[in-house]
């Protein structure tokens, strides 16, 4: 895992200043999800780059880890190279929601059936707090069946 791009003005917006994004970005981190040990966050305001640093107990961990840091407001690249992971073991894909999509059509897209949506909405929880709330250009992990 290296470098992980995002859109830039989509997201949530959960610092004000740029002097508070380290620790926005952290908290919202720490808040979301249980995993990460030593957690550090630098965030470069002229690129938008995020570098996140810690332990992560797990693949999933650093994958929601990323996606929490990505899809806020002001992030445009999350750079994982300081964050310490076992390796990889799944398939996981990740997709770029587009005007239109639902959770349902996403599920009938990789999974060949609309009711596993549930599968999608559970892997990205700490992105997504309503299935029926997704916004175009929020980035997602879609979890092998």
């Amino acid at each position: 895992m290296g470098l992980f791009d995002f859109v830039r003005d989509i997201g949530r917006k959960i610092f004000s200043s740029d002097s508070e994004a380290n620790d926005k970005i952290k908290a919202e981190i720490e808040a979301s999800l249980k995993g990460i040990e030593g957690l550090t966050v630098d965030y470069d305001p002229s690129s938008g780059d995020v570098k996140l640093g810690g332990q992560a107990a797990s693949t999933e961990a650093l994958q929601k880890a990323i996606l929490i840091a990505g899809n806020t407001k002001g992030v445009a690249n999350v750079s994982v190279e300081g964050m310490k992971a076992p390796p990889a073991e799944d398939q996981t894909q990740y997709y770029i929601i587009k005007s239109g999509d639902t959770l349902s059509a996403i599920a009938q897209h990789f999974y060949k059936d609309a009711n596993k949506y549930p599968r999608i909405f559970e892997a990205n929880r700490e992105v997504i707090k309503d299935a029926n709330l997704i916004f175009p250009g929020q980035k997602i992990r879609i979890p092998p069946l």
